[in-house]
């Protein structure tokens, strides 16, 4: 479907191999199979470990044509600052990477813990230092966000407010931004970040993605289930539905 990107969050994970990534196929491949079969990844890695601007720029000359990368902000900022930024350092390094990646640059994501309660004034600032072109889509865990007045503040700022599912986690399907961002965590706790999402889940979801498509939003989804391979296998599947 025009308009609609769907992709996994994170792809070099070892126990892909032999479940995604087929036997033999090494590592170095790995990265040109995965964008054989997508169009967007989700890049988790940046949250635990901020990369440098060499990486991305690197990601610009080498992901094929029409690729399109997002990147999750570290979490010195979301978790660490939460957010407060007061003079712009990490506004700025997003705001490098994005630039560095070119048109190969889908989506910056700042996920927010799940004890950081509502604080518009930190979220104001902060959206307000993010240059008006990028997309920012924010994650916001903590129920105290899900507020109309929130939702108006993320459209001022043309910010996307992140639509979730995973067990434990509060599920709202909001649109403030030109773009909807969705993440699947998965659909059971037993671990976390796996089990693998039914067909009628699926098509619940691309029902979801259709009427905001029809109201003349891009969406970008991003499945974070990876554990036994499940997160490529549902993308696929959704990608197939939606045709």
């Amino acid at each position: 479907m025009d308009g609609v990107r769907i992709g996994t969050s994170g792809w070099t994970y070892d126990h892909w191999a032999g479940r995604f990534y087929p036997d033999g196929l090494g590592r170095a491949r790995w990265r040109d199979f995965y964008a054989e079969r997508f169009d967007t990844v989700e890049l988790n890695a940046s949250f635990y470990r901020w990369p440098g601007l060499r990486p991305f720029q690197g990601w610009s000359r080498s992901l094929p044509d029409g690729f399109r990368m997002s990147v999750k902000a570290s979490r010195w900022i979301s978790h660490g600052r939460r957010l407060n930024d007061p003079d712009g350092a990490w506004a700025e390094r997003l705001e490098a990477a994005m630039r560095a990646l070119g048109d190969r640059a889908g989506a910056v994501l700042v996920q927010l813990p799940g004890d950081f309660e509502r604080d518009d004034d930190r979220l104001d600032a902060f959206l307000g230092r993010m240059p008006s072109d990028l997309k920012v889509a924010m994650e916001l865990r903590h129920p105290s966000w899900d507020d109309d007045a929130v939702a108006a503040l993320l459209e001022k700022h043309r910010a996307a407010y992140v639509v979730t599912h995973g067990t434990g986690l509060h599920t709202v399907l909001r649109a403030t931004a030109p773009f909807v961002y969705c993440r699947w965590h998965g659909p059971t706790d037993r671990p976390l970040y796996a089990g693998n999402y039914s067909p009628d889940a699926l098509r619940t979801w691309a029902e979801r993605i259709s009427g905001w498509r029809d109201e003349g939003r891009e969406v970008w989804g991003y499945f974070d289930n990876d554990g036994s391979g499940y997160a490529p296998a549902n993308a696929r599947q959704l990608l197939e539905l939606l045709g």
